[in-house]
């Protein structure tokens, strides 16, 4: 059997530290292979683009991005590593993770506690979904940042900046004020995650509520017979892109812009 591929994720490294010694312990019994170690989550998505992981010990209190924030990350990849969180004090958090089935470690971690986490992992790893469900539970209202990859560097790109996403071919693009950016990711998982920011206008787009600044009949279908239904297209803050809405999402869309 091939020993599990360990991300080992702390802002402290005398922590990391105590983690590769508590693993070369029980390597006996349990053996590992720590192929990536970071000070904190952008410091591990910058790290783990092309690296195959199975494992993340990640602690929750960094600066920069949190664990909570990084294991969202992790459990959009495919395939999505197994997390064990570590904590020194947050009961509120554990709480979540034992409701979750995720597993945690406290502070101090102790090498018999390291060894039944992972040999729970060994017996059954819980799946992204779950991971996912204990984040929300902590930090509700999704990532805060999601991640575009240009020229072999990861940038982190605010939600809260995002005006719209949009569908193309195989990629999202997230458009900012200042630009766009390529997203390795699925405009419904982005949907479901970020329902309460982001409003479906189209079936290939997705625009933030606060963005909205009013609607005016659609450019493109302005000379279609006065018999045909108008078609509407929004008009954003801060930029001059005009974003088409559906006539099956018209309705909904004029509902809440009317509220």
């Amino acid at each position: 059997m091939t020993a599990p591929r360990l991300l080992i994720v702390d802002d402290e490294a005398p922590a990391r530290a105590r983690l590769r010694n508590l693993l070369d312990d029980i390597a006996g019994e349990l053996p590992t292979s720590v192929v990536v170690e970071a000070a904190d989550g952008i410091d591990a998505l910058e790290k783990i683009d092309d690296v195959a992981i199975d494992v993340a010990l990640v602690d929750i209190r960094m600066p920069r991005m949190d664990g909570i924030e990084l294991a969202r990350h992790l459990s959009s990849r495919d395939p999505a590593p197994a997390v064990i969180f570590v904590t020194a004090y947050d009961q509120y958090a554990v709480k979540a993770f034992e409701l979750s089935a995720v597993d945690y470690l406290l502070k101090p971690v102790k090498a018999v506690r390291l060894a039944d986490a992972l040999r729970k992992l060994a017996r059954s790893s819980p799946p992204a979904a779950a991971i996912k469900a204990a984040a929300e539970t902590i930090q509700p209202g999704g990532r805060r940042q999601l991640r575009s990859l240009e020229r072999g560097k990861v940038l982190l790109v605010p939600v809260a900046d995002i005006l719209y996403l949009k569908a193309e071919l195989k990629y999202v693009t997230a458009r900012t004020r200042e630009r766009e950016f390529l997203l390795e990711e699925s405009l419904a998982q982005l949907e479901g995650e970020f329902a309460a920011r982001f409003l479906r206008i189209h079936r290939n787009c997705l625009v933030a509520r606060d963005a909205i600044a009013g609607f005016e009949r659609d450019h493109e279908t302005a000379d279609e017979p006065e018999s045909t239904e108008p078609r509407w297209a929004l008009i954003l803050r801060d930029i001059d892109d005009r974003l088409p809405v559906s006539r099956r999402q018209w309705p909904q869309v004029k509902a809440i812009l009317n509220q």
